[in-house]
C-alpha cells in the first residue's frame, strides 16, 4: 500500500515532546456535567506529531476535544495554540484548530464537495493535493454530489476525514477516526497518521480506545477507564 504523502506518563509530554515546540498548551482545565467532574486542574502540552487520548466511556474523550476546540466552554484555565490565547483571541485561535464533531447533522444539507469549499475558505494552509489523495483514498469519489444526509454514517466520516487532513491546521482533533470504515479506509487513515506522526509542525490530537497501530506518538493523555 503506498503511504500518502503528509509531510509514558498519563497528561505529560514524552521525550520526544519535550525536544519540540509546542502546538498548544494548556493549563488549569477545569470541566464537570452536572453529574460528574472530569478535568480538575488539566494540564498539557502538545507538541507536533500525533498525541494520543486514552479512555474508557464516559471518561471525557470527546468532551476534552471539545474543550481544545474552544467549543465547549472550561470552567477555568488557560488554551494557547502556537501562544494566541482562546480567552483573548477566540477567532484567532479557532482559526487553527479543526474539529468537527462525527456525530454532526449541521452540514447535512450540503454536499460534500460544497463542505470542503467551506473549509477551503477557513484554512490559509487547506492543501488540495491532499484532498484529492483523500477522496481517492477513501473512494469518496461517487459521493461528492449527493447531500450529506445521503451518505452513510462512515462515508460521512470520511468526509470529515479528508477534511481534517487537507486543512492544514495547526490543531487537527479526531475523535475515533477508525469508527464505521470499511477496511481499507482505515488502513489509509493509519498511512496517514503514521506520516503525520513526523510532521514538523502540526500536532494531531487522536482520541479512541487504543493507540493507532504502529504510529509513533508524541505523548499520551491517559483518562483512565
Amino acid at each position: 500500500m503506498t503511504h500518502p504523502d503528509l509531510t509514558d506518563r498519563p497528561g505529560l509530554p514524552s521525550p520526544r515532546a519535550a525536544a519540540c515546540s509546542v502546538v498548544l498548551q494548556a493549563e488549569g482545565l477545569c470541566f464537570s456535567y452536572p453529574e460528574c467532574e472530569l478535568f480538575a486542574g488539566l494540564s498539557v502540552a502538545i507538541s507536533p506529531g500525533v498525541t494520543f487520548v486514552r479512555g474508557g466511556d464516559g471518561r471525557g474523550k470527546t468532551t476534552l476535544l471539545r474543550l481544545l476546540a474552544g467549543q465547549l466552554p472550561a470552567a477555568s484555565g488557560i488554551l494557547k495554540i502556537n501562544g494566541v490565547s482562546l480567552r483573548d483571541q477566540a477567532a484567532a485561535y479557532r482559526q487553527q484548530v479543526f474539529w468537527t464533531e462525527p456525530r454532526t447533522e449541521a452540514f447535512d444539507q450540503m454536499t460534500p464537495t460544497h463542505y470542503f469549499d467551506m473549509q477551503r475558505q477557513a484554512y490559509a494552509g487547506f492543501d488540495d493535493g491532499m484532498l484529492a489523495r483523500c477522496v481517492a483514498g477513501l473512494a469518496l469519489a461517487p459521493e461528492l454530489a449527493k447531500q450529506l444526509f445521503m451518505l452513510s454514517t462512515g462515508s460521512k466520516r470520511k468526509v470529515w476525514l479528508a477534511a481534517a487532513f487537507a486543512s492544514g491546521a495547526a490543531l487537527t482533533l479526531l475523535d475515533m477516526p477508525f469508527a464505521a470504515l470499511d477496511k481499507a479506509s482505515m488502513g489509509f487513515i493509519l498511512a496517514l497518521l503514521q506520516n503525520a506522526a513526523a510532521h514538523p509542525t502540526r500536532a494531531f490530537v487522536v482520541a479512541d480506545y487504543a493507540a493507532p497501530a504502529g504510529v509513533p506518538l508524541a505523548e499520551t493523555i491517559d483518562l483512565g477507564d
